[in-house]
């Protein structure tokens, strides 16, 4: 197949240009290279990129095509070169092969498919964003904002074709819980440590009254601690970090008022910008999955769905298991599966 073909020799370019997040400009300029030499206009802000089919007609809605094109640094385990394209055994090696470039060229070889066809229900606009592993403000959320109406949107991350309809949000907290200062020696002060533990507990044992059915409870996770000075002054402070994984049945701020209902330390959201994400299980887009045999589950993963404000569906070619590992790589057979995959799904709907 002459788009899988094209696909896998874009995929090896975009391999050999290191494109770590926020330092993507090598990268989005291979891409509008690649779709200016087929005579397709491109347009971009900052480091994303975006087109549009080419009988688009305003009248109709639109599905948006989305993957991300930086990658995280590589994983100090390496033993191959991350920015080498290497093809062994059926698989192409590489920085960003399966997280997400896999995605990426197998949607950009479905939105080519369409590209030229007339009287289609649906417009396709084709973004390949930037910032994605930062969930960065430069990113997919700056760039929707340039883009036509999206009614709906194809996220390409590696999902082994599955569709996942839900996805975590998340949100860190920073923390304080206040005494007064003291001597050890002495009853004096007022701990913090000691008021802190009682909100530690609380993190731990809280279940919230709702449960997703495709991505389970909130999760709620200490990850940092810190107090005290020297050990024989009674702390003031102490101060701790939570990770906190939301779900589909909450928004980022409904969660947060809810644990602020409960503890008595001063919470903090870092941000609160990256929302858990579904979409029903009715629309033409799952219906269409599900009648390729896909299964649905829900990801604890983030992708750039948390920043998409519209219905998303998350699904690719690739493991997310392989993701940000030494030696990544994708298969070969995974990258013409997923183009096929995506043009059957788009198929129809379109």
């Amino acid at each position: 197949m002459l788009l899988t073909a094209d696909s896998i020799a874009l995929l090896k370019a975009l391999i050999s240009i290191p494109s770590f997040s926020r330092e993507e400009k090598d990268t989005a300029a291979q891409l509008c290279l690649f779709f200016e030499q087929r005579g397709i206009k491109v347009e971009r802000v900052e480091n994303n990129i975006w087109a549009y089919n080419k009988y688009f007609d305003a009248s109709k809605p639109t599905i948006l095509l989305n993957s991300h094109h930086d990658t995280v640094k590589p994983n100090p385990g390496y033993t191959k070169n991350p920015f080498e394209p290497l093809v062994e055994d059926g698989k192409l090696y590489g920085l960003g092969s399966n997280d997400a470039g896999g995605c990426l060229v197998s949607l950009i070889a479905a939105f080519l498919y369409y590209y030229a066809e007339e009287n289609l229900d649906y417009n396709l606009c084709l973004l390949a964003s930037a910032e994605e592993e930062v969930s960065g403000k430069n990113g997919v959320e700056e760039a929707i904002k340039h883009l036509k109406k999206i009614d709906f949107a194809i996220v390409g991350e590696p999902t082994l074709l599955d569709l996942a309809v839900a996805e975590k949000g998340l949100m860190v907290l920073d923390c304080e819980a206040k005494g007064i200062s003291g001597h050890a020696a002495r009853e004096e002060g007022e701990n913090a440590i000691y008021k802190a533990m009682r909100d530690v507990e609380w993190f731990r044992t809280y279940q919230f009254p709702k449960v997703s059915e495709h991505l389970g409870p909130v999760k709620m996770s200490l990850t940092m601690i810190q107090a005290g000075s020297q050990h024989n002054v009674v702390p003031a402070s102490c101060t701790f970090v939570v990770d906190v994984r939301t779900t589909d049945v909450y928004n980022n701020e409904e969660v947060l008022a809810i644990i602020r209902e409960h503890v008595h330390s001063s919470v903090q959201a870092r941000s609160t910008r990256l929302n858990p994400s579904t979409i029903d299980l009715q629309h033409p887009i799952v219906k269409a999955g599900m009648t390729l045999g896909a299964k649905l589950y829900g990801s604890p993963t983030m992708s750039d769905q948390a920043l998409i404000p519209y219905p998303s569906l998350k699904v690719g070619p690739g493991d997310s298991a392989r993701s940000h590992t030494a030696d990544e790589f994708i298969y070969l057979t995974e990258i013409e599966n997923g183009i096929r995959f995506y043009i059957e799904l788009l198929g129809k709907v379109l």
